[in-house]
């Protein structure tokens, strides 16, 4: 299909009113219309297994599903059964619900390396709960983050160190620092620097390249070591490394951890999870001044919960994991092939753990290229696929990933009749796509 054909007449109209009632036209900033080629930002009219209907009723194979948070494809049976049966049951109520202790029980055995947990609704207020908590033990002001990753909450503690700052007063920006990720020698460096003022290292355990051999068992040591405590993003590491997340996988135990996105299946639950003595200061059980940990009014509304057990059941009994690493051994493959066969391998570079996979989109220079991404953006979903990254979700049939590569494989022949133009704009059609944090719209 030529990319002129791909009508979304709906969907432009669709974006205007979301544009006109919500800043941004997305809850979401990773999900704006800028992050799409000019008019072709579809608007999902609903969603089943691997794939996604927009409103003008075009079909496509999706990936990143749910910003990676719908692992087992949209409306899995298994977690739909579990919340239909909990919605006649009541949702929230002005006590703890016995749900509340099963899913906990159910949580903390399937991540022992964790001894206590504690449920919210966005990942946001767990790693900002989990930063709360650290400064509290410690006594101690500042975070140190890991500057090689992207995100970390909306909280002004982290938002405050990206181009997007506006709003947030400097004096709370100032007491976070950053240290680089696998380099035990800069962060211990840093430690040295702000010795006895760093509350707590936070990273995610694992990205795009696995960690070095004995990085974090090394930063866990030299954490203790200088009085901070460690903590893990498992956002994404979370189920998609493990059952156990990242922690589980390289047996290294953090103080507090925090996990969201493929743990609810598209259900808003996630979850801060850590040392029993640590988690417990935000408790009732401890003789040292209180902290304000997780308080929500929705943190434990039932069918979310009931979402997450089943998460948590079907990836133990059913192997998920394994099927995440096999769709993305065979979809990294057969891109890797579409790319060398016409001749842009050193162009569209595909990356990441097989479970986590994103794609790289360089110019002649080998440059990263927001036109370049623009053009193969446009032929994806010109083909039928969505795909802002290669993140695979089980609901992916062996058909569809060699469908997908087929889609590919016709978007790296356009990739390289640009390349030997030198010039992408005949095939990007209208303003490329945008990074999200930008200091101007």
């Amino acid at each position: 299909m030529d990319t002129r054909e791909l009508l979304l007449t709906r969907s432009s109209q669709a974006n205007e009113r979301l544009h006109a009632m919500i800043p941004g036209g997305a809850h979401t900033y990773a999900k704006g219309d800028d992050q799409y080629p000019e008019g072709l930002a579809p608007v999902i009219s609903h969603g089943h297994g691997a794939h996604v209907w927009d409103v003008d009723g075009n079909r496509y194979l999706e990936y990143g599903s749910g910003l990676r948070s719908v692992s087992l494809g949209h409306a899995h049976p298994r977690v739909i059964e579990a919340v239909r049966r909990e919605l006649d049951r009541g949702s929230n109520f002005v006590r703890p619900s016995i749900m509340e202790v099963e899913a906990a029980e159910r949580f903390l055995a399937t991540v022992p390396t964790a001894e206590m947990v504690k449920f919210a609704k966005n990942g946001s207020d767990a790693t900002t709960a989990a930063v709360r908590l650290a400064r509290a033990v410690t006594g101690r002001p500042r975070v140190a983050v890991c500057g090689d990753h992207p995100f970390f909450s909306v909280d002004d503690w982290f938002i405050g160190t990206t181009p997007m700052s506006a709003g947030i007063p400097a004096a709370i920006t100032d007491l976070t620092v950053a240290f680089p990720y696998g380099d035990l020698a800069a962060t211990e460096a840093l430690l040295t620097r702000y010795r006895g003022e760093i509350a707590c290292l936070i990273l995610e355990p694992a990205t795009y390249a696995e960690p070095p051999v004995g990085y974090l068992a090394g930063l866990r040591e030299l954490a203790h070591r200088h009085g901070c405590l460690l903590v893990f993003d498992e956002m994404i590491t979370g189920l998609r490394w493990s059952e156990a997340g990242a922690q589980g996988l390289y047996g290294v135990a953090p103080d507090l951890s925090t996990f969201g996105k493929a743990l609810g299946n598209g259900f808003a639950v996630s979850a801060l999870a850590g040392r029993r003595e640590v988690m417990e200061r935000g408790g009732l059980r401890h003789p040292g001044d209180r902290v304000f940990l997780l308080s929500t009014t929705h943190g434990a509304e039932t069918h979310s919960l009931a979402a997450a057990m089943a998460v948590l059941d079907t990836y133990v009994e059913e192997g998920i994991t394994a099927q995440l690493h096999a769709l993305g051994e065979r979809l990294a493959a057969g891109v890797r092939d579409a790319a060398a066969v016409h001749g842009v391998a050193d162009h569209l570079v595909v990356r990441g753990r097989a479970s986590n996979l994103v794609f790289a989109t360089l110019d002649e220079k080998g440059e990263p290229s927001q036109e370049y991404r623009t053009l193969f953006l446009r032929e994806l979903l010109a083909g039928g696929v969505l795909a802002p990254s290669f993140v695979v979700s089980s609901a992916l049939s062996e058909d569809d990933i060699d469908r997908t590569v087929d889609v590919v494989a016709r978007a790296c022949a356009v990739y390289r009749r640009a390349l030997d133009a030198a010039d992408p704009t005949p095939w990007v059609l209208g303003r490329p796509v945008k990074p999200v944090f930008r200091r101007l719209a």
